[in-house]
């Protein structure tokens, strides 16, 4: 039975709606809608259909803002172009802004991939930040390149901003978080753990390339000057299975603390 369910998880997609609450959210941010995907790994065992459905879910949820974590697509440069242009098809008034992930940087993938980020009106965020303007008001979203395969250059993120400001930041890799010093980002999204993907009934997962052990395995973690969401994102690696680790969209909430 157990060996039916992993093959079974991967699909059972779930939605995490996550509330943040905040006197740094500006009032023309209040009840904005924050999308979050990561891993999709897009490829022979996340195929297009999948990932249409995916694309119409959230569309579903009316996103203001989409923000991706890397790690699109997976093992083949074929795969690149077409998940870009269904990646497209999401619409996010505010804007799409996205990391590469480590499995991005694969065989000179950044060649091909870094166009057809573009094209999909995804705004790139490695080593990049952004203002987003709303009713007067803005926030501030910035990203790191990965831990693993590039450099992190966080100044941009923080330079012009204050700790009053709303900051989110996007790393692809959860375990940079450990490095931050500073306390102008009020959360960074990162994936790249998948919860584990095949875990100990969700308690304990291997974790054979991560420096702090299970610390930033997933959900909400408290790192020394900042709080991290790692999501199980999409997809999978390795082989087309999970156990205790549902594959999940995220959406974070905006409400402004009065």
């Amino acid at each position: 039975m157990v060996a039916g369910y992993v093959f079974f998880e991967p699909y059972w997609l779930k939605i995490t709606t996550i509330p943040h609450v905040s006197p740094d959210i500006p009032s023309g941010f209040d009840g904005a809608k924050i999308v979050f995907l990561t891993d999709i790994h897009h490829g022979r065992f996340f195929p297009m259909p999948r990932l249409q459905k995916m694309v119409k879910t959230v569309n579903a949820l009316q996103p203001d803002i989409v923000l991706f974590g890397g790690d699109y697509y997976q093992w083949n440069k074929k795969y690149i172009e077409p998940c870009f242009a269904e990646l497209a098809k999401i619409d996010a008034p505010l804007g799409k802004f996205g990391v590469f992930g480590n499995h991005d940087y694969l065989e000179n993938f950044l060649a091909v991939a870094t166009p057809a980020r573009i094209r999909a009106e995804i705004q790139p965020l490695d080593n990049q930040a952004y203002w987003v303007m709303r009713g007067g008001d803005r926030i501030k979203i910035g990203g790191v390149g990965d831990w693993q395969e590039s450099s992190q250059d966080l100044r941009p993120t923080v330079q012009d901003a204050t700790e009053g400001d709303f900051v989110l930041l996007v790393s692809h890799n959860p375990e940079y978080a450990e490095f931050i010093r500073t306390r102008k980002i009020d959360l960074v999204f990162s994936g790249h753990t998948h919860g584990g993907q095949m875990t100990l009934f969700g308690f304990w997962a291997p974790a054979p390339f991560m420096h702090f052990g299970l610390k930033y395995k997933r959900g909400l973690v408290h790192a020394p000057c900042t709080d991290v969401f790692i999501s199980n994102g999409i997809g999978v690696t390795g082989l087309p299975v999970r156990f205790f680790a549902r594959p999940e969209i995220v959406v974070l909430t905006l409400s402004r603390q009065q």
